[in-house]
């Protein structure tokens, strides 16, 4: 039944990756990606376009296609958002035909940026590009800017986390430690991993580009997060990582009452104790210590009463009390249904620490998921129930989706494509 679904699914991989590309015009002045669908045609979205591309390069190998057809419109992903930057701050996402003016937030020091995938992004395709960063040389000092931005912006002191102003645009839209959260509170473990990735980025490019000064900065920042992730992100009692909430009134004797002099709080940060599925995160960007994330698969990734389920991984633990499947959009649902970002993001942790007998697990289940969808209803939904597999939500998503192939080509023991 499997080899059946492997079938289907790449047969249907083959039939219409070309509708990804677009060619430049309006607002978008370089060709670039969108993610495959009609809810989301010719818009250019930010993580969206990465990790469809980390699906289009397998698409490309399974298809025996020209790969150099590809690139202007890989490329013109990044080139667009950099052109759009001001002083660091980056559009989230963009229509063909939007006013450029009205892209750009009131006050660009308070507002979400584009999340942190663009130097990831501009990696991979330099990565599987015989490590050629020509082409981003002269848009470099933008990709800094872009970076120092979160550094200098959105970056806690006290505990050296990154997090959110708003709940506007975060990627899992009512995550509930960032959804209706007082604006600044949120230190995500999801933006936090993804943090961690584009100072590793950066570093790569950099090291290409024979800056080793501006490479060394990045690789302290990296090397700080790490520790502030692991310090502050995984609680021991339940050995889980989490997102943490830095919304602590400040320590001050001139203003606290008495009551609070003899001994104000120690601590920076509160964690909360949320099971969402983004904390599987600290596997894929390699912040698990190995003994942590031994307990991470054993407590929470293989719990049926928690996460593991027949569709793959709930994004958010039935046991929570937020836990609801509902069809939602702006926000999407990521209160307990599954996600393939999320089950292909989980899979890529268990195979980084060596679980590989969970990863086949979840690749089966994700095979199954998908190629069901395509038989029954002749393409893939956003996301799913999962205890049964039955699409919540907006037949004819690829996006992400998209990224099972990279899966099957793991499962079937092939050299298969990874995210840098």
């Amino acid at each position: 039944m499997i080899n059946k679904y492997i079938d289907l699914l790449k047969s249907y991989m083959k039939c219409d990756y070309k509708q990804m590309y677009r060619e430049e015009g309006g607002t978008l002045v370089y060709p670039f990606l969108t993610p495959g669908s009609a809810s989301y045609a010719d818009v250019l979205w930010d993580w969206d376009s990465w990790l469809s591309n980390v699906a289009l390069k397998q698409i490309l190998i399974l298809s025996e296609a020209n790969s150099n057809e590809a690139v202007k419109y890989e490329r013109g992903c990044i080139l667009n958002y950099l052109s759009f930057t001001t002083d660091g701050w980056t559009p989230i996402c963009v229509h063909r035909n939007a006013n450029i003016d009205t892209l750009k937030e009131p006050n660009l020091l308070k507002a979400n940026n584009h999340k942190p995938i663009l130097a990831q992004h501009a990696a991979f395709l330099i990565k599987y590009d015989h490590e050629d960063a020509s082409w981003i040389r002269e848009h470099f000092f933008k990709l800094e800017s872009f970076v120092n931005w979160y550094v200098n912006h959105s970056k806690h002191k006290e505990t050296g986390l990154y997090y959110w102003h708003s709940d506007k645009m975060i990627g899992v839209d009512n995550d509930p430690c960032t959804f209706y959260r007082p604006e600044g509170s949120s230190a995500s473990i999801y933006l936090n991993c993804l943090m961690v990735k584009e100072l590793e980025a950066m570093v790569y490019i950099a090291t290409l580009l024979k800056q080793k000064d501006v490479a060394d900065v990045y690789e302290k920042e990296r090397r700080g997060l790490i520790a502030a992730v692991r310090e502050h992100c995984y609680d021991e009692r339940d050995g889980f990582y989490y997102s943490v909430d830095i919304n602590l009134r400040p320590i001050d004797f001139e203003k606290d009452p008495i009551y609070h002099r003899g001994m104000p709080r120690h601590w920076e940060c509160l964690i909360q104790r949320i099971d969402v599925w983004s904390g599987f995160m600290a596997m894929w960007a390699g912040i698990a210590t190995p003994e942590q994330a031994k307990r991470m698969v054993e407590g929470k990734y293989r719990n049926k009463d928690s996460f593991n389920c027949d569709a793959g991984i709930r994004t958010l633990s039935k046991q929570e009390k937020m836990y609801r499947v509902v069809a939602s959009c702006n926000p999407s649902c990521w209160l307990g249904p599954v996600w393939g970002i999320s089950n292909y993001l989980t899979f890529r942790g268990l195979v980084n620490y060596g679980f590989l007998e969970d990863a086949k697990e979840l690749c089966e289940k994700t095979i199954r998921l998908f190629g069901r969808d395509i038989e029954k209803f002749g393409g893939m939904h956003e996301y799913y129930e999962p205890d049964n597999g039955e699409p919540v939500l907006n037949l004819g998503f690829q996006n992400w989706n998209m990224l099972v192939l990279n899966m099957i080509y793991w499962y079937e023991g092939k050299e298969y494509i990874t995210e840098f």
